[in-house]
């Protein structure tokens, strides 16, 4: 997959374009269905795919206090959109400069710097540019103009209530993961970077991975059994969620730590994703560090038996 930064960057030449835009959080079955449209536009009128989302939440700029923990960080959702076969993805800087646009004048730059756009494909809810004047009718006046369809898809259902990134978030907070799972049409997981932490596992004799889980939504605190994937290597773990109450920090913060079983090395710097098995108990205090250690020897035991 192409990525590029600005519209321009494109240069199609002769070929028509077709795009998806969309924050896309997630990249449920949805998000894939206005994906796949595109990608299907493309073929049959032999055009180049472009899927056109954003670096950040949109609200992290324009409303700070709505917005949402987020699914995936940016280099998860890329890549998975990647799978999907689209040709090129346009990641959009959404900035406050950008953020004062109109829909109108958004649509206009673009089709201005892709030459010629064949199809534009959203949700049929989807609205964008300033105070959010963009909507599906405003696309179908604007094709009407610059000579391009517009898809405005409607939202694909399970057990009979909308497939929604919103949904998949209170699925994941809530611990539902299998129905986040079915939303997503892949398995959940819990992806970022592994970062340095304070080393009180090692301390234990358990050193833990550490991922950093900033600005996402993570399942209920406890203790789980999961698959760590690293590069291309996939490890089982036992992961602690939680804000670690036995050690009494004057300021606990989430940690999402993975003890990744037989495993020596050094992982810091690269991304992890956590595929969970089963949740093998709820975040407990524990009254000394010789009680957490004998504990966690039982957490690695059981998460040996779930595998």
């Amino acid at each position: 997959m192409n990525l590029i930064h600005a519209a321009t960057d494109l240069n199609p030449g002769s070929r028509k374009v077709c795009v998806a835009i969309g924050v896309f959080d997630g990249v449920h079955l949805g998000h894939q269905q206005v994906i796949r449209q595109t990608i299907a536009d493309a073929q049959k009128h032999d055009a180049i795919s472009v899927v056109l989302t954003f670096d950040r939440h949109p609200n992290s700029i324009v409303a700070p206090d709505r917005a949402p923990q987020l699914i995936y960080p940016l280099t998860k959702k890329l890549s998975v959109i990647a799978s999907l076969g689209v040709a090129t993805t346009y990641l959009v800087k959404f900035d406050q400069a950008f953020s004062q646009i109109s829909g109108e004048n958004f649509i206009r730059d673009l089709a201005r710097d892709f030459k010629q756009i064949q199809s534009i494909c959203v949700g049929s809810t989807f609205t964008f540019g300033h105070k959010r004047s963009g909507n599906v009718a405003l696309l179908q006046s604007l094709g009407q103009e610059l000579k391009f369809t517009v898809h405005g898809l409607a939202n694909v259902s399970l057990d009979g209530q909308p497939v929604s990134s919103t949904r998949t978030r209170e699925a994941i907070r809530t611990g539902n993961l299998d129905l986040a799972g079915q939303m997503l049409g892949r398995a959940y997981s819990l992806c970022g970077k592994i970062v340095q932490g304070d080393r009180f596992g090692h301390k234990l004799g358990f050193p833990t991975a550490n991922l950093d889980a900033t600005s996402l939504v993570v399942p209920p605190n406890g203790v789980y059994a999961a698959h760590a994937r690293v590069g291309d290597k996939t490890y089982q773990a036992a992961v602690n969620i939680g804000h670690r109450p036995t050690l009494l920090s004057p300021a606990p913060r989430l940690q999402v730590e993975a003890h990744l079983l037989d495993f020596t090395g050094d992982l810091y710097g690269q991304e992890m994703d956590l595929t969970f098995v089963e949740k093998l108990r709820d975040e407990q205090k524990f009254p000394s560090a010789d009680a957490l250690r004998q504990q966690i020897t039982q957490d690695i035991a059981k998460a040996r038996q779930k595998f």
